[in-house]
Parts: structure tokens; C-alpha cells; sequence
């Protein structure tokens, strides 16, 4: 689409009329709108919406539009956001030893399979410089151990800064992030080696193979002070049979690392996520 458009993600306590107050908000102002999707959880008392429209022919300034709305949402005590589609997010990745992850999104942000760039790659490794340099992206060691731990996220965060980073992927980075960095980065996505909750910790797939599992999973999820515990974006599953060995969950399973995490990645920047509570939608 080479036309600019507009999205709102909004929610809000369910009630009647909400759907024609926002899209009166749009067309009141001459907007078109190309895509609405909604969903209401009737047990959290929510009404959760995505709403996307042309910015040619809108009759409000883009620095207005959110104070009108504003003047909407407040009174309907909803949380909204806006983002505009010409505005190419910034990714930094973090690595340690494993690439296949990092190879992946690099592909396909090459690819044009998302619209982003890509700056920044930071390591608690040197192993992966090679690969920042053959594709001409800045690469920062920075060496994690429990005693420099809070300096060197300072200095992660300062790089964060200084690089205008909207999104933080943790693409096998076997590091935990700390609570006080995520209260003040929270826009990290992080990818997990098993459909969550199950075989947690080291050495999943070989305790996956002594139980005789039948499928293995991936999840991609937002980092939260709860460590792999945050709003799940997307999963998925592959079959195992009693023929594979480690070494084939391995493969298996980094290969379903790779599609969850580019899908969860491709979701949030085309911004199909509405995180509530610890849940999140996932509008198609």
C-alpha cells in the first residue's frame, strides 16, 4: 500500500455504541476506513478494536488527531494508541551464540517482508560480529555478569537512545532482562524454545526426547518482569516421532523458532497486537 494510513488499537469497558463513536470519529473528519476488526471479552468486561484508515482526504493534521480522539477515549476511560504506517520502526536484535534467529529476521527485513530497520545488534558474545559486519549493522558486545549487570543495562539502554529503537527482539539471547530495564524499555518481544509453560529451562530438547514428546512448540511472547511468563503473540507446533533424534528436535525446533518469531515480529509492526492485562489480541 503506498498510501499512508492511520491505526488506532483501542480498549476500553465494553459498552453499547463504541464502534459508532470511533468510526464517527473517522468519518466525521473524511477518513476512509480500509480495515476495522473487534473483539469483546466478556469476562474481562473489554471491548478491544483495531481500526485503520486513509490519511489522504483526512481533514485533521497527524499531530491533531490524537488530541481529538482524546477528547473521545477519555471520557470512555480507554487506552488507545496510534501509529502511522509511513513511519518505519527501528529494531534492535540481541543475540548470544545461536544465529539461526538473527539470520532470519535480517532475511526478511532485506527481504521487505516487514518494513523496518534494522541499526543495531547487541551480543553478551562476539561470536555473531561476523554476520553484523557482512550485512553492514552496527554490533555491540556487551558482557553480562551478575556483578556488572546493572551497568552494562545502562549502557544498553543509553545505545537504545542513541538509536532510536522502538522494538528490542530477543532472538536467542540467553540473557534475563531485568525488571527495572523492562519498566523502562517494555517494547521487547523475546522468542521461547517450547510452547509454554512446558520444559522450561536448560537442555529442553533433550528433555523433551527422554519423554517420548510427540510435538514440540515455539512461543513468542513480550518480556515482562515474570520471567517467560509475559502476553504470548504467537505459537506453534511441530510432530515428533519416536524415529527423531536430538539432533532432529534441534533442527525441528529452530526452524519453528524462526516463523514464530518473524510472525510475532510482522504482527507487532504492523500493529495487529492489543496487549491487555497479560493477554493479548492478534487481529488477523
Amino acid at each position: 500500500m503506498t498510501n499512508p494510513t492511520a491505526t488506532l488499537l483501542i480498549s476500553c469497558p465494553d459498552q453499547r455504541g463504541l464502534v459508532a463513536k470511533f468510526a464517527n470519529f473517522i468519518y466525521s473528519n473524511g477518513g476512509n476506513i480500509i480495515h476495522a476488526d473487534q473483539h469483546t471479552d466478556f469476562a474481562a468486561g473489554l471491548f478491544l478494536t483495531r481500526i485503520e484508515w486513509q490519511l489522504d482526504g483526512f481533514n485533521l493534521p497527524r499531530e491533531f488527531i490524537a488530541p481529538a480522539f482524546n477528547a473521545i477515549a477519555q471520557p470512555l476511560d480507554a487506552k488507545w494508541e496510534i501509529r502511522f504506517s509511513d513511519t518505519v520502526p527501528r529494531i534492535a536484535i540481541w543475540v548470544s551464540r545461536q544465529d539461526h534467529c538473527l539470520f532470519d529476521l535480517i532475511w526478511r527485513q532485506r527481504a521487505k517482508e516487514f518494513i523496518a530497520e534494522i541499526p543495531l545488534i547487541i551480543s553478551n558474545h562476539t561470536n555473531l560480529k561476523v554476520v553484523a559486519e557482512q550485512f553492514n549493522i552496527n554490533f555491540q558486545h556487551i558482557a553480562i555478569t551478575t556483578d556488572n549487570k546493572l551497568e552494562q543495562e545502562a549502557q544498553q539502554l543509553e545505545l537504545l537512545r542513541q538509536y532510536r529503537i522502538d522494538l528490542v527482539v530477543l532472538a536467542k539471547y540467553m540473557q534475563i532482562v531485568s525488571a527495572d530495564f523492562i519498566s523502562q524499555f517494555p517494547q521487547i518481544i523475546n522468542i521461547h524454545h517450547s510452547f509454554l509453560p512446558a520444559f522450561i529451562g536448560a537442555n529442553p530438547y533433550h528433555r523433551a526426547f527422554e519423554r517420548g514428546v510427540k510435538i514440540i512448540g515455539a512461543t513468542a511472547h513480550y518480556a515482562t518482569a515474570d520471567l517467560d511468563a509475559g502476553p504470548i503473540i504467537e505459537q506453534d507446533v511441530v510432530r515428533v516421532s519416536h524415529r527423531d533424534e536430538v539432533d532432529d528436535l534441534v533442527r525441528k525446533g529452530k526452524d519453528l523458532e524462526r516463523v514464530v518469531l518473524a510472525r510475532a515480529v510482522r504482527s507487532h509492526l504492523q500493529n495487529r497486537v492489543l496487549v491487555y492485562g497479560n493477554r493479548t489480541v492478534v487481529f488477523e
